[in-house]
């Protein structure tokens, strides 16, 4: 048994309240809320249901391909990134015939959290990977922690890294979150 286009709107109504469901077509819903919109859409022949929620513009997202897709092999479980008209969209795909009101809803509730994570997971592992890197190369050339971290310390200082406007408070907790970070991983990546 699969879910009518009477229940997937009734469904619609419960998480959302009837206000914010508008019926945009028939097989198609449009939810409005002030963090975001949602479309559900049925195939011309009602076999297959897509979920659609647009994330961040495709410009935005261009330093991250690699990390979304990665997320989509990894981390999204039933929803992928997707990208269509100069926009990444978390993308729910589902046969209805075998679509279930917990599969939907989950689907939503996975595709509603990847909106508000936007790209900040994405900027993490970017960061992870990029500071790996750094600790690889530094002891490829056979440096200390202590000589990276002095070595970062005197780029802040010529102004090759953050803002030489910067105050020294602002300073001092880029260098506490560069020690932290570097600490972390220096003896746990190998070159």
């Amino acid at each position: 048994r699969y879910m009518t286009p009477e229940e997937i709107a009734n469904t619609l109504t419960d998480l959302f309240h009837a206000a914010s469901v508008q019926a945009i077509a028939p097989g198609s819903w449009q939810i409005e809320t002030p963090e975001f919109r949602l479309l559900v859409l049925l195939s011309d022949d009602r076999s297959w249901l897509r979920v659609l929620l647009p994330i961040v513009s495709a410009q935005a997202a261009q330093p991250f391909v690699e990390q979304l897709l990665e997320a989509n092999f990894d981390d999204t479980q039933e929803v992928r990134y997707a990208l269509h008209q100069g926009v990444v969209w978390g993308v729910f795909q589902h046969s209805r015939e075998s679509l279930s009101t917990t599969d939907f809803t989950d689907a939503i509730a996975r595709l509603i959290s990847l909106n508000q994570t936007g790209l900040t997971n994405a900027f993490n592992q970017l960061v992870e990977t990029k500071l790996r890197q750094i600790v690889i190369a530094q002891k490829q050339q056979g440096q200390s922690l202590e000589a990276t971290l002095q070595n970062l310390s005197r780029m802040y200082d010529e102004g090759l890294l953050g803002d030489l406007q910067q105050g020294a408070e602002s300073r001092e907790q880029l260098m506490a979150a560069w020690k932290y970070q570097l600490e972390r991983l220096w003896l746990e990546v190998e070159p």
